[in-house]
């Protein structure tokens, strides 16, 4: 681990500080009870803040659903640094600060002729935020968006700069999910290939006997795939498709080979462009209907442009071993009466084994059933232990920035690795500078 430490000169003629009582997740079902938010414009500020703190904790878009992100003393948010992308031919890594939003890294990416491996349903959340919390991507052979971080720049408690590098810090693999408790990730390194293409098709009604049936087969269809469905029902709403294509120059046309008839595990080809909500406009989702595009405007479910909605929803995911996928969505099935009333839609989709410690696919190649609920909080919270004990012959593991009822003794026993980040976030962290309720709760058991 290499160091560098910066002079101190407190927080005299530090921009951006103001109040955080009206600040509110994106959801609008959170509200934060820092007294503070910081938004300081260079690693300087960023560490003075940071030293001078008693407690404090990194926001990013503000996309979590529960109280990761808050602290009991002050906030601080990097939307205000510099992206500074800087692109490493040679080692095929980007170098970006850790606020920055995936969309903003995809745009330059692309037209550099790079690509990122995956991306998120939404391209709109910031890259310090979805790693630390383990959030996904889709696909067979894809691991989440943590498993592209080659390296990460964290500033300490004390204001200390870390960097982390993979293969070369041996608590790397600890540090990059690590839900804040850590520090504050100020620059993120990952790992890029050259630009691709992807095509979007989406099949409607595919039976839910066909889909179990075969469902190794389904998801190895295509690059990412993800079954929409509100659980009730003999048939999965949506399927949608995101194949790898070359030879984009050859049109439209070209590309039907890859999907020529018009069923896919007994569904039918959407003529018009669907979002994943029955009824509701497609205008905000990236392209469909087979047409090639760069990876940077198909991956994602829903266009950077747009926002992809008001917010007022709930979201919780579980994440089993893969092998155990077809007896959970049986499990899952049959708790439709409950679960289908506070449902706008859920969405199962697979991720690659990794190993970082706290990843929610540490270990096995996994199945997540992600939930994006009607914002009726206390109904939802109300179901999530009876969801969970379903669940919990199959070990399923909670998003971490998602609503979950386990505290932490119950999701200590689902990680090999758990009591080795409990010491690292002690050796890193022996003031609890960074700790809060939410890790008190659920990661410490204080």
């Amino acid at each position: 681990m290499r160091t560098e430490i910066s002079e101190m000169t407190g927080l005299t003629g530090l921009t951006g500080t103001g109040s955080a009582e009206a600040e509110l997740n994106w959801a609008g079902n959170y509200r934060y009870t820092a007294a503070a938010i910081h938004r300081p414009r260079t690693l300087e500020e960023v560490q003075d803040v940071v030293a001078g703190a008693a407690k404090i904790r990194a926001l990013g878009s503000r996309h979590s659903f529960n109280s990761i992100a808050d602290s009991p003393g002050s906030l601080i948010s990097l939307e205000n640094l510099e992206p500074g992308i800087r692109i490493d031919a040679a080692a095929r890594t980007v170098t970006v600060s850790g606020g920055t939003r995936y969309g903003t890294l995809a745009e330059k990416l692309e037209s550099n002729g790079y690509a990122l491996p995956n991306l998120a349903s939404l391209p709109h959340i910031s890259i310090a935020g979805a790693i630390a919390t383990a959030t996904h991507g889709s696909g067979d052979a894809n691991g989440n968006l943590a498993t592209s971080v080659a390296a990460l720049e964290i500033v300490a408690a004390d204001g200390t700069v870390h960097h982390l590098g993979r293969g070369s810090s041996p608590d790397f693999d600890g540090a990059v999910v690590g839900l804040g408790a850590l520090g504050v990730v100020t620059k993120v390194t990952l790992d890029i290939e050259p630009t691709f293409a992807v095509r979007q098709d989406v099949f409607e009604a595919l039976p839910w006997q066909t889909v179990l049936e075969n469902f190794d087969a389904a998801t190895a269809s295509a690059y990412s795939v993800s079954l929409f469905t509100d659980w009730s029902g003999d048939a999965v709403a949506q399927s949608w498709l995101k194949s790898r294509v070359s030879g984009v120059t050859g049109g439209v046309a070209a590309m039907e080979a890859a999907f020529a008839g018009d069923t896919h595990f007994g569904g039918t080809r959407a003529t018009v462009a669907r979002h994943p909500l029955p009824g509701v406009s497609a205008e905000n989702c990236t392209e469909q209907l087979g047409v090639p595009g760069p990876w940077s405007e198909r991956l994602a479910h829903f266009r950077m442009a747009f926002t992809p909605s008001s917010g007022e929803e709930l979201q919780s995911e579980f994440f089993v071993r893969r092998e155990h996928a077809v007896a959970a969505i049986s499990e899952l099935r049959a708790l439709s009466h409950r679960i289908t009333p506070l449902l706008h839609v859920s969405e199962i989709r697979t991720v690659a084994a990794d190993q970082l410690w706290l990843s929610t696919a540490y270990g096995q190649d996994s199945v997540g059933f992600h939930f994006t609920w009607k914002q009726l909080q206390a109904e939802v919270e109300e179901l999530l232990p009876v969801m969970e004990e379903a669940l919990a012959p199959f070990n399923a593991r909670p998003h971490w920035g998602k609503l979950f009822h386990a505290d932490a003794g119950s999701v200590a026993a689902l990680y090999p690795r758990f009591a080795d980040f409990k010491d690292l976030a002690e050796r890193m962290d022996p003031g609890h500078k960074f700790r809060n309720e939410f890790l008190a709760r659920k990661v410490f058991g204080e």
